[in-house]
C-alpha cells in the first residue's frame, strides 16, 4: 500500500472541515504576505500623512490609518514578515536546544539526566512569559533580545517531551542492534532515535508557534521588544491603544489579526495531531 503523505492527509481532511480549510488559506496568505509584502501594498508603511491621521476605513485606506496617518493595511502586511520570524525563530531555537537536551537526558541517563532535568525543573518553576521577561530584563530591551528570551523560556517543554519519547526507544531492537555493531551514542541518537520521535515534536512546534508570536507581541506591547517604526503588530497595538475611543479600528484590527493567526495555527496543529495519532483520528471519525 502506498504511504500517504501528511500534506495530502491534511488536504483530504480540509475538504470536510471548513475551519481547517479556512485556516490553511489564512496561513498561505500570511506566508505570501511575509515573503513579498512590497508587491501587495500601494502605500509605504513608513509614509507619514498627518492630515489623514486616524482616518476610518475607506477606498484609499481599506483598514484606516493610525495616529501618524500611516496606512494600517500596509503596516499589517509588512508586519507579516516579522510575525513569521517571531513564530519560527524562537520555536526552532527552543526545539533544537530542547530536543538535543532531551535526547541526551533520555538516552544517556545517569548524571547528565539528573543535571538536565534539574535545570528543566528550574525553568518550569516560572510561568513562561514571566521567565521571558526576567531573561529580557537581563539581556536588555529590543526585538532580537525579546525573540531570544521567548526561545529560552520554551526550551524546557521540548526537553521533557523529547526525553519522554527517547526513554522507551532505548530498548527497541534496532537500537540494541546499532549498539551491538559498535555505533556510538551521537550516531544512535541522531540516526535511529531522533527520526522516530520527530513527528510529535513537529506537532508540538506547530502548537508552540502562535504562543511565541503572542509572547513577543506582548513584550513589544509592554515596550520591551521592538521599537518604532518597526512594523511589529505588538508595537502597532501599543501605539494605538490610547486612541481606542476615537479610532477603535487602529486597535481592534491588529488585535483581531493576532488572534486570528493564533487561532488558525491551533486549528492546524489539532488537525496535524489527529493525523499522526491514529487514536485521535479514529475518535474524530466517530
Amino acid at each position: 500500500m502506498e504511504r500517504r503523505s501528511i500534506f495530502r492527509d491534511i488536504l483530504t481532511m480540509a475538504r470536510g472541515d471548513l475551519s481547517l480549510l479556512i485556516s490553511l488559506v489564512i496561513i498561505v496568505i500570511l506566508v505570501i504576505c511575509g515573503i513579498c509584502p512590497q508587491y501587495l501594498v500601494r502605500e509605504d508603511y513608513r509614509d507619514i500623512n498627518l492630515p489623514a491621521r486616524l482616518s476610518p476605513p475607506s477606498l484609499r485606506y481599506p483598514l484606516g490609518t493610525d495616529f501618524l496617518g500611516r496606512d494600517l493595511l500596509s503596516l499589517l502586511i509588512w508586519g507579516c514578515r516579522l510575525a513569521l520570524v517571531e513564530m519560527l525563530w524562537p520555536t526552532l531555537v527552543a526545539a533544537t536546544i530542547g530536543v538535543s537536551l532531551g535526547l541526551i537526558s533520555g538516552y544517556v541517563g545517569g548524571t547528565p539526566d539528573l543535571i538536565i532535568m534539574r535545570f528543566v525543573d528550574i525553568l518550569m518553576s516560572f510561568p513562561s512569559f514571566l521567565l521571558a521577561m526576567v531573561i529580557l530584563s537581563t539581556l536588555g530591551p529590543g526585538l532580537t533580545n525579546a525573540i531570544w528570551s521567548v526561545a529560552i523560556s520554551r526550551i524546557s517543554g521540548y526537553t521533557r517531551l523529547a526525553r519522554s519519547l527517547a526513554l522507551p526507544m532505548k530498548e527497541i531492537g534496532y537500537v540494541e542492534y546499532a549498539k551491538a555493531v559498535g555505533a556510538n551514542r551521537p550516531r544512535i541518537m541522531t540516526r535511529y532515535i531522533l527520526p522516530n520521535i520527530l513527528t510529535p515534536i513537529i506537532v508540538q512546534m506547530t502548537f508552540g508557534m502562535p504562543d511565541t508570536l503572542s509572547s513577543v507581541a506582548a513584550l513589544s506591547f509592554l515596550g520591551l521588544g521592538g521599537k518604532p517604526p518597526t512594523a511589529d503588530w505588538g508595537i502597532i497595538l501599543q501605539q494605538s491603544r490610547i486612541y481606542l475611543r476615537y479610532a477603535p479600528w487602529a486597535v481592534l484590527i491588529p488585535a483581531f489579526i493576532i488572534f486570528m493567526v493564533t487561532f488558525v495555527f491551533n486549528v492546524f496543529g489539532e488537525a496535524l495531531r489527529d493525523i499522526v495519532d491514529p487514536r485521535r483520528k479514529y475518535l474524530r471519525m466517530i
